[in-house]
This record gives C-alpha cells, sequence and structure tokens, in this order.
C-alpha cells in the first residue's frame, strides 16, 4: 500500500459510518483522499463514527443504498475515481429474522452501486467488500480459494454469495477486460474473514459482548466455543482493499477479480480460544460460561486460503492475533479512561501504517 497513491484521489466509500468503514474513512482522511461517504446513520449506539468524529473530515451523506436515484446524484455530484462498497446488512442472527432486508440491502443495493458505477464517467476502479462465509460452506480444514463455488447456509452468507455474482455478472456484461480501453473501468471483490478491533458496538458479534460484559463485570454467555474462525484485526483487510484499489485503478483487468484477505492459518482459532485470552488480558476476574440454550445454525469451521494475496498484491497479515487483541483491549480500556477516541483510533492507524510499509 502506498500512502502517497490517495491524496487528492476522489474516493466514495459506502456504509462510512459503520466499524470498518469508520477505521477506513479515517485513515483515508490521513492519506489525504477526498471522501464522500454514503450509508446510513451509524447503526449502533453509542457508534465509532460518533465517538470519532469521522464525520468532520468528509463529505458524509445519509442515503439507502437501495434508493437508486439518490445514489446516482451523489455519484454524479462528486465523480469518484475509486468506489469502495462496504455498506450493508453485516449480520448472520438478524438476516434469519429479517430475510427481505438482507436481500434487498446487500443484493439489489449492489446492483444500485454498479449501476451508479456504469452510469459515471471517469470511476477507474471498484472494490466490492463481501465476506468470508460468501462460499459454500463444506466445514473443511483447509481454507477456501476464491476460485470455489459460493453458497451460503444463512439469508445473509446467501446474499453475500449472490453479491459476488452480480459483480461477476456486472464485469462480464458491462466491464468485461477484453475491452477495458472502452470503458476504463476495474472491478474486484473482497472477501475477509471475522473482522475485530476496538469500537465495534454491534449486536450479535463475539467482541463486542466479550466487551460489554467485561466492562460491566458481568458474566458471558458464549454460545459455541468451539467454533473457528479466521480473526483478524480491522486494518488488517482495510490494508488488503486499498492495496487491491491502487493496483485495480493503476493496472486495471489484470487485478479485476476475486481476492481473499485473511490471517495466517495459525490465527484461526476457537471462541473458546479468543473469550480465553482476552479475559486473561482484561483481568479483573473475567468469567464466561457455555449458553446452552437453542440458537439458529453457524458454521463450525471457516478460514480463507490467502495465497493469491500474497503473491499477486505482495499482501500478507502482519498482527498476529495475540497482538491484535492486545490492542483491542488497550482501545477499550483508553476509552473507559475518557481518552479522546479519535486520536486514540488515528494512533492505532498511524503506528499500524508505519509498521507495514515496505
Amino acid at each position: 500500500m502506498k500512502p502517497i497513491f490517495w491524496k487528492g484521489k476522489r474516493v466514495l466509500l459506502t456504509g462510512h459510518t459503520g466499524f470498518k468503514g469508520s477505521w477506513l474513512s479515517l485513515w483515508l482522511q490521513s492519506m489525504g483522499a477526498k471522501l464522500v461517504g454514503y450509508a446510513f446513520d451509524p447503526p449502533t449506539s453509542p457508534s465509532l463514527f460518533e465517538a470519532a468524529k469521522v464525520g468532520k473530515g468528509m463529505n458524509s451523506v445519509i442515503g439507502d443504498i437501495r434508493d437508486l436515484p439518490k445514489m446516482q446524484a451523489v455519484f454524479s455530484e462528486h465523480k469518484p475515481e475509486i468506489v469502495i462498497h462496504m455498506a450493508a446488512q453485516p449480520l448472520v442472527r438478524y438476516s434469519y429474522k429479517n430475510p427481505i432486508e438482507t436481500y434487498s440491502t446487500n443484493v439489489m443495493g449492489t446492483v444500485n452501486l454498479l449501476e451508479a458505477v456504469r452510469n459515471t464517467p471517469g470511476v477507474k476502479a471498484v472494490v466490492n467488500i463481501t465476506t468470508d462465509k460468501c462460499y459454500e460452506n463444506r466445514e473443511w480444514v483447509w481454507g477456501y480459494r476464491e476460485n470455489e463455488p459460493m453458497g451460503g447456509y444463512d439469508p445473509y452468507s446467501n446474499s453475500k454469495g449472490c453479491a459476488e455474482l452480480v459483480s461477476s455478472a456486472y464485469r462480464s456484461s458491462y466491464f468485461n477486460s477484453d475491452s477495458y480501453s472502452d470503458h476504463g473501468v476495474a472491478i474486484a471483490t473482497a472477501r475477509a474473514g471475522n473482522v475485530i478491533g476496538g469500537g465495534d458496538w454491534a449486536t450479535d458479534r463475539l467482541i463486542p459482548d466479550i466487551l460489554s460484559a467485561f466492562e460491566q463485570g458481568k458474566l458471558l454467555n458464549i454460545r459455541n466455543p468451539n467454533a473457528i474462525r479466521p480473526w483478524q484485526h480491522v486494518l488488517e483487510p482495510l490494508r488488503g482493499y486499498l492495496t487491491l484499489a491502487e493496483n485495480l485503478f493503476e493496472q486495471g483487468p489484470r487485478f479485476s477479480e476475486a481476492w481473499n484477505f485473511g490471517p495466517n492459518d495459525e490465527d484461526c482459532k476457537s471462541v473458546g480460544w479468543i473469550v480465553e485470552e482476552m479475559a486473561l488480558l482484561w483481568g479483573c476476574n473475567a468469567k464466561w460460561q457455555i449458553d446452552m440454550s437453542v440458537h439458529p445454525h453457524e458454521a463450525n469451521y471457516l478460514k480463507l486460503d490467502i495465497s493469491k494475496a500474497r503473491s499477486n498484491l505482495n499482501w500478507n497479515p502482519a498482527l498476529r492475533l495475540p497482538d491484535a487483541l492486545k490492542l483491542i483491549i488497550s482501545w477499550s480500556k483508553q476509552r473507559q479512561a475518557g481518552d479522546d477516541i479519535h486520536e486514540l483510533t488515528m494512533n492505532q492507524i498511524r503506528t499500524y501504517q508505519t509498521s507495514t510499509q515496505n
């Protein structure tokens, strides 16, 4: 990733009010991008977007990605060169209760975004963020590669598999590599693992649940301690997305495909391991137990093969999982102590960026 690349670039980011979107917005602002965000109001209260005053350094537009006319108007006004699509309904358990909202947001929202791209001259690079859960999960012990079949057991995971197929169809039909000289648009999709970091207050996510219980001194209930996930600090896949966008912008069709951004194999750990490690780091007699009630289906084993990103993008994970957990605990305790959240978050971004420069 080249920070100088982003200075003055016109970037449109959907989902900028969410957890990952807030981290990415601050990072892009720090590198001098001319950033426009398009999303709903922050999805949680509290939210990193509001706590870190993310909106002050960008043009923040509140809107629904299912509203094509409004999205098109934003594209027409701001004429982005680079589009990063993060806006989504991102929760598995919520999707069981709200499948129509999940599909309309994650599938038709993607269609609308690509229609806006198709009708906006000057867009050169599009990165559509999906998920590791887009794959047809066979509970394999090895990582999924980018050419594995799409699937998804639950509405969220399946809708993201559909979003991958939508992106592929638009790439073939309207932004084909063979006619790149005519349209000049390169589209890629990016699939990350279970992203963790400070400032995530979403419901039904492990790290927010852990921190909420520990901060309040309550007993933590865990649904599935044996489930294994590809955990990674939020800055890891964000660096992957930025690196991918740079390559799409500069080299186009060569990188216009799907990409995995996950941790090293040794950092694919069980839920129980995460809880034990965070309890140890937190201290204060933090305790947990297994929740024995009935819950909707969730995959037990899932990890990504990141060989392609290593070889072709020169992207490698930089943070080991224990270090990522230390960053999260540090962020949370500093927030509890009343530290400025904008500076706290920017300090972690700056330190990480410095440590990963080639």
